[in-house]
């Protein structure tokens, strides 16, 4: 289509498209996908402003490769690579001129299970939805309550998203939504979108959700993620990738692909920054006051694993 008459089409509109042409496409190859996020999420769980601004599917891991062929073909290109979208490297965007971008998750960000097994739990549970009139699978209530939880503390808390999803779920819904915490190992995540990550200061993922969810620095970021590492060769490996400068990052940036020289100088500011804040840092705790970028840790609660029921005492959760 011409951009005018891409410019025309409403963009609920055009979401709805893309999210279907997104599923043909899947199905076509053999590829399972749940559709996460965004206007799929069950109302009630949705915030009262809510804007939709792309299409978000979670899919099984082996059909991955598949599908990415099959966009292509599609006239879909890479916009960022799993390995450069996030700290978590767990989703891939691709962008196409009339349907716009497409977050291609391989996991969810705080789920601690592998991520063949994490799909598969969500995929025995999923609820049925539809896009542009064409079904389409989703995550169950229970889960989209955790997982729209999960992304709240992954983007800084988002106000007091987990609080009301908590409030709009009843007794027995909690339950489950905190067994499924469980199962997928999430309570790292889901406690810091509670305000009571304290508790999990001794899990290797701690720094990386502190800094996730209450700020800090790119060098903090860096460490939390060496810290959470599941291999010896994890961490190596992401030890040597910090100074490297995010060329894809840079691209968009500029507009255009980066000349050498302005790489080396990225690389230069990059390094520097981080010498710069690892001396700050080293000069903090010496002194005895909290880092940059750290905030005073939330108090924890003593003994109730459970985000405090608002609707019972008024408590922030």
């Amino acid at each position: 289509m011409s951009a005018e008459i891409v410019e025309r089409i409403p963009p609920g509109v055009r979401l709805e498209m893309s999210r279907a042409g997104v599923q043909v496409i899947a199905e076509r190859v053999g590829a399972r996908l749940l559709h996460i996020k965004g206007s799929m999420t069950d109302p009630a769980l949705l915030g009262p402003r809510f804007v939709g601004t792309d299409v978000d599917v979670l899919v099984e891991p082996a059909g991955i490769p598949a599908l990415h062929r099959a966009l292509l073909a599609q006239g879909w290109t890479v916009y960022s690579t799993f390995r450069n979208n996030s700290s978590f490297e767990h989703a891939q965007t691709y962008f196409h001129p009339d349907w716009g971008h497409l977050d291609l998750h391989r996991r969810f960000p705080g789920v601690g299970i592998a991520d063949d097994r994490a799909f598969e739990v969500l995929w025995a549970d999923r609820a049925e939805a539809r896009a542009a009139g064409l079904p389409c699978a989703v995550p169950s209530i229970t889960a989209q309550a955790m997982l729209l939880t999960l992304n709240a503390a992954r983007a800084g808390g988002m106000g007091d998203t987990a609080a009301r999803v908590w409030d709009a779920l009843d007794e027995p819904a909690r339950r489950d939504c905190l067994a499924l915490v469980e199962r997928l190992d999430a309570a790292v995540a889901f406690a810091a979108a509670h305000g009571e990550l304290e508790r999990y200061a001794h899990r290797r993922e701690y720094l990386l959700w502190k800094v996730a969810s209450q700020g800090g620095t790119r060098t903090q970021d860096w460490m939390g993620r060496v810290r959470a590492g599941r291999t010896l060769r994890d961490r190596i490996g992401l030890v040597l990738r910090a100074p490297l400068v995010n060329t894809e990052r840079l691209t968009h940036k500029l507009g255009r692909r980066p000349r050498p020289a302005e790489i080396a100088r990225e690389f230069l500011v990059r390094t520097s920054q981080g010498a710069r804040e690892v001396t700050l840092a080293v000069a903090t705790r010496f002194r005895g006051g909290a880092a940059p970028g750290e905030r005073s840790a939330p108090r924890a609660p003593a003994t109730d694993p459970t985000p405090t029921d608002r609707s019972s005492n008024g408590g922030e959760a």
